[in-house]
């Protein structure tokens, strides 16, 4: 795979980031490929490992990493492309949100830098489109069974797209104005252009996806009409369900979940809904609470947005500071400090950091109370213990707070009551084998195990498919 001494030849070379002073002044993806001379290097440090980590541990959708690198290697883009696209649905979705477990276990994490697979990825993809090799693939014949999904996030549209390539009827029903569910409403334009989510689902209608929008299933339409209409029914609405914070003074004005405040700047940049009609953080002093990839995206919108100041804090301890370039808990996703690019963009960073309280004058939030915490190792392999520190309270001047602290679980709507599905102890949708316990009907991706990658979404997606393939064949 690759050249043979292809990663003793040639450094690893990452994509280029437009300056944050320009990329801050709108919401453009500002992430720049190496071009495709040295993209094809790239591929050629791909080594012949034996042993391939990238696709057996790290890729969730088991990506033909070695393959697709060797084809870019040796120039064979379209090849590349065939490979990359028989396991993945939505390899531009993934080539540019993905956190690439597949590097963290590429066999040269061992001891010296990765192969750059996210980005030969992305280029494979983008260079298909270019070129006109992503067609639709309409089935060669009608099996006229009727499925219906709900939800149109990543495990919705690769389930979409799997089952109608096997010749079923297709409807992909979502609650919102658009296709995309929270690839298009919970991501930043930044982070993911709209136009490639687009492009791929003009791709499914050519293929005879049909798409329903502004439908909230139970409400719009009843279960009993659903089940009367379909043959089988999934359900990949995702982990909806944010946790909370609950102290004194929650609910004061200008506390809002991550996901609101995400939705309104994204429908925002879209046309959608005007400035004055979203939750804004302009000439705000701004409060993340939540250190993951979502409370980043709050930090990242802020900032366009015109914020003040922008803080992050985090409960859980700051992780080991990590400079080098190998992997120091190869094969497995290392737990090492990370700054996301919005953190680059201007951000004041803390963690250990326990919220005590909100307080404002009159109905809107002012100020929030915090403490220090320490974290000692669990007994027997337990979880950490969290203890205050003795006269480590500090006070913060605030005017928006963005509760970005991950979710809990799927949201138990009208839908999930009226069809009887039973939840598992994590509150999300039980399944065996994608088959919950209300015949006919599966779930996937986060509905089904609690919030994940958008890559193991689309893997459950694929895989649901496969099970109602099998069922409405049986």
């Amino acid at each position: 795979m690759g050249k043979t001494t292809g990663f003793l030849d040639f450094s690893r070379r990452t994509p280029v980031y437009i300056p944050v002073e320009e990329r801050v002044r709108n919401y453009r993806e500002f992430v720049v490929l190496q071009p495709g001379e040295e993209l094809e290097k790239q591929g050629g440090r791909c080594m012949d490992c034996g042993i391939p980590f990238c696709h057996a541990v790290g890729c969730p959708v088991y990506n033909l990493i070695p393959e697709w690198n060797d084809c870019v290697y040796r120039g064979k883009w379209k090849e590349a492309y065939y490979r990359l696209e028989m396991t993945n649905n939505l390899p531009e979705v993934t080539g540019r949100v993905c956190p690439a477990p597949c590097e963290a276990s590429c066999t040269l994490s061992i001891n010296t830098a990765p192969v750059t697979i996210k980005q030969i990825e992305l280029a494979i993809i983008e260079r298909a489109f270019q070129e006109g090799w992503v067609v639709p693939r309409p089935p060669d014949h009608e099996t006229r069974k009727r499925v219906a999904v709900v939800g149109s996030g990543p495990a919705g549209l690769a389930a979409a797209q799997q089952l109608r390539r096997a010749g079923h009827t297709v409807t992909l029903f979502e609650k919102e104005d658009k296709i995309g569910g929270i690839l298009r409403y919970g991501i930043p334009d930044y982070k993911l252009d709209k136009q490639a989510l687009d492009r791929r689902i003009e791709q499914m209608a050519a293929e005879g996806v049909v798409f329903e929008t502004d439908v909230v299933i139970g409400d719009d339409i009843s279960v009993r009409y659903l089940r009367k209409s379909f043959d089988a029914i999934l359900l990949t609405t995702g982990a909806g369900t944010p946790r909370n914070l609950h102290v004194p003074g929650r609910g004061l004005e200008g506390i809002h979940f991550a996901m609101d405040y995400l939705k309104m700047s994204n429908k925002c940049v879209a046309g959608e809904l005007n400035e004055y009609q979203i939750i804004t953080a302009k000439n705000k002093t701004v409060l993340v609470i939540g250190g993951g990839d979502t409370g980043a995206d709050c930090v990242g919108t802020a900032i366009r947005q015109g914020a003040r100041q922008v803080y992050q804090y985090e409960i859980m301890p700051k992780p080991m500071a990590w400079d080098k370039p190998w992997n120091p808990s190869w094969p497995e996703w290392p737990q090492i400090f990370r700054t996301a690019s919005s953190h680059e963009e201007g951000c004041i960073r803390e963690w250990s950091v326990l919220t005590k309280q909100f307080r404002g004058h009159d109905i809107h939030v002012e100020e929030a109370d915090f403490a220090r915490v320490e974290w000692a190792p669990g007994k027997a392999r337990g979880r950490p213990a969290m203890k205050e520190i003795p006269d480590s309270e500090f006070s913060l001047k605030v005017d928006l707070v963005l509760l970005a602290m991950g979710f809990l679980h799927a949201e138990h709507s009208k839908l999930v009551n009226d069809l009887g599905i039973s939840l598992d102890e994590r509150g999300n949708l039980k399944t065996d084998n994608y088959a919950t316990s209300s015949g006919g009907v599966y779930a996937a991706g986060d509905s089904g195990t609690g919030a994940s990658l958008v890559v193991r979404a689309i893997f459950h997606g694929r895989e649901a498919a496969k099970a109602i393939d099998n069922y409405l064949k049986g």
